[in-house]
């Protein structure tokens, strides 16, 4: 019996290559996302060649992003990268169950890893918080599911 599920410290990456697609909405907690994921990936192993950054302005716009990625047939997996703090109007449940959906939508269609590290909270505290690599580190868990998915997919197609 084969078994794929490698979890914590015994992920290894193996080989691929990761789109990061990075919301500039929020930007000072999005950017703390990226540095706990270019961290995790580069402990995980994956070189910087391997890694190709594309900038939208926010959550709504990344499912077209992540499909345009998959659409080139260039990447083993897509890292979503995003914040959408609630505010005092329904702005919040439409955007961050949009990106969500449309994210699960590219991942499905395409037979993608796209993994979901948009931040939906309640506050900026709860963000800064969940965004922190000394923290929850959120960014550095969505680097670990990629790999672990990346893996995943490449086992069961051997």
């Amino acid at each position: 019996m084969s078994n794929y599920q490698l979890a914590g410290d015994d992920i290894r990456y193996q080989q691929g290559r990761i789109a990061l697609i990075i919301g500039r909405y929020n930007d000072h907690i999005v950017s703390r996302l990226l540095d706990g994921v270019t961290r995790k990936l580069a402990v995980l192993g994956v070189a910087d060649e391997d890694i190709e950054q594309f900038t939208v302005p926010g959550a709504y716009e990344m499912p077209l992003a992540a499909q345009a990625c998959a659409e080139s047939g260039r990447f083993d997996a897509v890292i979503a990268l995003g914040a959408v703090i609630r505010g005092g109007t329904p702005h919040f449940e439409f955007v961050a169950g949009e990106c969500s959906r449309g994210l699960l939508d590219v991942g499905l269609k395409h037979h993608l890893p796209v993994i979901f590290g948009v931040l939906t909270t309640d506050s900026e505290a709860q963000a800064e918080e969940r965004a922190d690599p000394a923290r929850l580190d959120k960014g550095g868990e969505a680097a670990m599911t990629a790999v672990e998915m990346i893996n995943l997919l490449a086992g069961l197609k051997s």
